[in-house]
């Protein structure tokens, strides 16, 4: 017995005595299974002279100089999904949802959606107005508003039309083509409370307007009332100024809705007493009922949820254990809970929910998982802080029609087969 075992024979009865070695004894079993595991890995990753590269003591290979902008691992492959379309400047990129980590899309993968292309603006020559029903109007550049206040927080931009695809019942055959309109960055701006009520709201004030500085002028009416709770008007995403494609050098944030209402190279907000009811808010952005009617202002995105791994397009390497990811998020608040089922939705279990949990922002939502081997379809569906359920397919249908091709969260299959091979389900 080693001198710490001869002090506890003395202070402590026999009993104690015999777990304490009971103890050391199961510890040295551990060290001797871990050493075990060593020297198997050790052997495998020796070069094929016998040694340990570890070992050698030849010269490195001189690294590649500092840069003045870093650059990813040219191993690294994940790139947005872009369209072959004649107009490319009214199109649309998708961001690979299922090559993301964690929560925050860099920002280089952030999708786009432009209805007539980027502008190229000079931030120093950029001024935005904010007129209308206010007492004194404001005519502002961008240094100044970044001498106001500012602050930080993490949010999602959807498009309407993310997932519309998936009213068909065939589906998009993988993540990128069925979700990629979403992405989720941290945004810095200014409240735009701060600035309204630095401009003095008329009693009367119920509405703005906000206008774009790209060619198609986007316009878009937003209730005050949102506009005074979150909205914001933003100039950096991730800790760097905004790229163009996402509104540099001044963008409107409202979190939560639908992408098109948060209007890029931000120029312009009126404040008035009603909706202008706009091109891209009448002739678009609108959802066509079964009845034959319209249904505008469909501005927040519902809770959705769904699993990037696996996924369509992957492939297992076969049986045993993995760990089933995925995202969720809701233009109402936090998400509280995801179930995943990987019996085609016969039975649920509760997924772990990465924290922090933001509100209106993406949740990364994990869950450990034995696979047999066999065929499975599995799946996964989130509820909100409201209490709201996603929807499968047939239940989003029943409720709203096939004529919509926006606001689609219906929940997401995929089949793995024996394979290993993972299918849209």
């Amino acid at each position: 017995m080693n001198t710490f075992g001869t002090l506890l024979s003395k202070q402590m009865p026999s009993r104690f005595v015999t777990i304490s070695l009971m103890s050391e004894q199961a510890h040295r079993r551990r060290f001797l299974q871990l050493s075990a595991l060593l020297t198997a890995a050790t052997s495998c990753s020796t070069n094929n002279t016998g040694r340990d590269p570890a070992e050698d003591d030849g010269p490195g290979q001189l690294g590649k100089a500092v840069s003045a902008y870093g650059d990813r691992s040219p191993f690294e492959k994940a790139k947005r999904l872009t369209p072959d379309v004649k107009n490319p400047q009214v199109a649309s990129s998708r961001t690979p949802l299922a090559d993301i980590y964690g929560i925050i899309t860099p920002n280089s993968l952030h999708f786009e959606r432009h209805h007539s292309g980027v502008p190229s603006i000079d931030p120093a020559q950029h001024r935005l107005m904010i007129h209308g029903m206010v007492d004194r109007p404001l005519m502002l550049t961008v240094a100044d508003i970044k001498r106001l206040p500012s602050t930080s927080r993490v949010h999602f931009v959807e498009c309407s039309g993310n997932s519309g695809s998936e009213w068909s019942a065939k589906g998009a055959p993988d993540v990128m083509r069925a979700h990629g309109l979403a992405s989720c960055c941290e945004w810095t701006g200014v409240s735009l409370k701060l600035l309204l009520e630095e401009a003095g709201l008329k009693r009367e004030a119920k509405w703005l307007v906000a206008e774009g500085a790209d060619a198609c002028k986007m316009s878009r009416s937003v209730p005050l009332t949102k506009a005074l709770d979150d909205a914001m008007i933003v100039y950096a995403q991730n800790g760097e100024a905004i790229r163009p494609e996402q509104g540099y050098p001044l963008r409107l944030l409202v979190p939560g809705w639908e992408g098109n209402i948060n209007v890029k190279w931000l120029r312009r907000i009126k404040v008035t007493d009603t909706a202008y009811y706009t091109k891209d808010e009448t002739s678009k952005y609108t959802e066509l009922m079964p009845d034959g009617k319209s249904w505008l202002f469909t501005w927040p995105m519902d809770a959705k949820s769904f699993v990037t791994y696996p996924s369509g397009g992957q492939k297992l390497a076969g049986a045993g254990q993995y760990e089933i990811t995925g995202l969720a998020w809701s233009g109402r608040g936090k998400i509280t809970k995801v179930e995943v089922s990987v019996d085609g939705g016969k039975t649920w279990q509760t997924a772990n929910l990465q924290e922090p949990v933001f509100s209106k922002a993406f949740t990364r939502f994990r869950l450990p998982w034995k696979w047999d081997g066999t065929d499975v379809t599995i799946t996964s569906r989130a509820t909100d802080e409201t209490g709201y359920v996603q929807p499968s397919r047939d239940e989003l249908v029943a409720s709203r029609g096939k004529n919509s091709n926006y606001h689609n969260n219906a929940t997401k299959p995929w089949k793995i087969a024996a394979d290993g091979s993972v299918t849209n389900a």
